[in-house]
């Protein structure tokens, strides 16, 4: 949907009590899927503005850490016209909202159509344009970036990558993970999410995220499929993530140029 009702001030306060009383390290709100904040159409750009600078306030008010939203499509106008799109789409959404506190994130995407920001790269330019760049960040997500076609599933791999993102985006601007397995395979393009070792990354590709103290401090959080049980799914995709944290039957072995696979966080 465009927009939603209202939260009403007894449900805020609510959902803040009970984030605190279930001690939750972090929250967080995703976007709706339909706003397009990189779109070359007049009403569809002014519509998206008008829904970002509605969720911004809604994720303010219930207190939450981030807003996870999709960078949106240039809708053949060119990826860099896209990427000015949606610099300029951020830029209006914060001179209109100053003191705010929930940090927005861009989230990769698979790279399918003419999606903006599959790679770290345009998700950099993004970040190194606002005005207020504090107030912004990224949220990596597992199957996108799988399907985007950036190779993780071995140490060595895993190494090669945090070392690129390092150097064209930087760790630290890095907030938080959408864990996904995919159901679709390497560079597909295909935004197609999973459950946690069902799918074509399998459990092993998750260990060293998990594993490396450079996120020991960002949240993870799941989208992956629910069945008719319900959250039982998604208790079950915890309980794997978790059994993957210390040291492997591989810990022995070369992880790569980067040191990310050999270390450990702090156990969430």
């Amino acid at each position: 949907m465009w927009s939603g009702p209202p939260v009403p001030d007894d449900a805020a306060l609510a959902f803040r009590d009970a984030a605190r009383h279930e001690g939750l390290k972090a929250t967080a709100v995703h976007h709706g899927y339909l706003a397009n904040l990189a779109s070359p159409k007049a009403p569809i750009l002014a519509r998206s503005r008008t829904a970002f600078l509605d969720e911004l306030g809604r994720a303010e008010k219930l207190g939450v850490d981030h807003l996870i939203f999709h960078p949106g499509a240039h809708m053949e106008s060119g990826l860099e016209e896209g990427l000015r799109v949606l610099v300029e789409s951020l830029d209006a959404a914060f001179r209109a909202t100053p003191g705010l506190k929930v940090r927005v994130l861009l989230e990769n995407s698979a790279g399918q159509g003419t999606s903006v920001g599959s790679d770290f790269a345009s998700l950099a330019t993004v970040l190194n344009r606002l005005a207020e760049p504090d107030r912004a960040g990224v949220a990596i997500d597992t199957c996108h970036l799988f399907a985007s076609g950036v190779e993780f599933r071995s140490p060595e791999s895993y190494g090669a990558m945090v070392d690129r993102l390092e150097a064209e985006l930087g760790v630290a601007r890095v907030h938080a993970f959408h864990l996904n397995d995919a159901k679709a395979d390497l560079g597909s393009h295909l935004d197609r999410h999973e459950n946690i070792g069902r799918g074509q990354i399998g459990v092993d590709g998750f260990r060293p995220f998990v594993n490396d103290a450079r996120w020991s401090t960002r949240p993870g959080y799941l989208e992956t499929p629910l069945a008719d049980d319900e959250y039982t799914a998604y208790v079950e995709d915890l309980a794997t993530l978790r059994r993957l944290v210390g040291p492997s039957r591989d810990a022995g072995k070369p992880a790569g140029r980067s040191s990310a696979a050999r270390r450990r966080p702090t156990p969430k």
